[in-house]
């Protein structure tokens, strides 16, 4: 063979070398692309939620938008004591109500090694105890030795959750002992409401904002001089790592807030309309495309 030939040779196995190369690399560049839009495809998100308006809102909301983002999301409908129990255990992705530092520092304190403050749906929002505006007492103290008008009692929610928590130091603090503390669903404690402010009587129950009832009804919250009820802000949770773990589902929501105001609006509409919680999200999210497309090209851009 000639030296010419084999020169010829070699150099045709070199252009065949490289160009092999070269497509595999954009072979493998191309599939990179492709799986970071992929990605989360195959993921499951999994929310927790409470019974109350102002979890169940923000939670639906949440989940079409990581719908839209291509994840598969399912909610548990739990107590909030074991929400942050899952949390810690990553049974639970995120939780969408979280009152900090004052509400549920209890729940906090026993969890916060492991659990992490991802965005702050809202900020500095009340809560307490709250009587209809026709109310003519207007603080806590106020209630000493009249529980006979108020049937002796003050209605909440159910079992486990801040605000219940607080209450019941509230009745040792102000030595309002011959009152009872009546633990329901969100839905029979609004009932409850409902019914007293019809036929115009006294009731106290307990209240924070967002809530309908605020745009429905004239009520007050009791000034409470001791402080137990503190203003919170309200974060989204999730467990530490998770930024690892589902790094583009962590980044959309981390950009996530809303306004009380709007949570309200929404919350009404439910109760006296019957919109579903997932036409409201559908329509927050139609009125809100602009701060929705910055979430997921965030996501995509990390």
């Amino acid at each position: 063979m000639s030296t010419k030939k084999l020169l010829t040779g070699v150099l045709l196995l070199l252009v065949l070398l490289l160009t092999a190369c070269n497509s595999s690399g954009e072979d493998a560049q191309s599939s990179t692309s492709s799986d970071k839009k992929e990605d989360s495809k195959d993921e499951t998100i999994v929310f927790g939620e409470t019974t109350w308006t102002s979890t169940l809102l923000p939670t639906q909301i949440s989940k079409q938008i990581l719908e839209k983002a291509g994840y598969k999301v399912e909610t548990k409908q739990i107590s909030q004591p074991l929400i942050f129990k899952g949390l810690q255990n990553k049974e639970i992705d995120f939780f969408m109500d979280a009152w900090l530092p004052h509400t549920e520092a209890e729940l906090w304190s026993k969890y916060k090694d492991d659990l992490q403050k991802v965005a702050t749906s809202y900020e500095d929002v009340p809560l307490g105890w709250v009587v209809p505006e026709y109310v003519e007492e207007s603080t806590i103290k106020d209630l000493k030795g009249k529980a006979s008008k108020f049937d002796e009692r003050v209605v909440t929610i159910a079992a486990g959750a801040g605000i219940v928590e607080i209450s019941k130091q509230v009745i040792n603090d102000y030595g309002l002992e011959n009152y009872e503390l009546i633990k329901s669903g969100e839905a029979t404690m609004i009932a409850t409401l409902d019914d007293a402010i019809e036929k115009e009587e006294p009731i106290i129950i307990t209240g924070w904002r967002p809530h309908s009832m605020f745009a429905k009804y004239d009520l007050k919250f009791l000034e409470d001089s001791k402080e137990n009820f503190k203003k919170d802000n309200v974060y989204v949770l999730s467990y530490k790592g998770l930024e690892k773990d589902h790094p583009k589902a962590y980044k959309i929501l981390s950009e996530w807030g809303i306004k009380v105001s709007e949570l309200e609006e929404m919350m009404l509409k439910y109760e006296e309309d019957g919109t579903s919680f997932e036409k409201l999200a559908e329509q927050w999210i139609n009125n809100h495309q602009e701060k929705v497309n910055n979430m997921l090209e965030s996501a995509e851009e990390s």
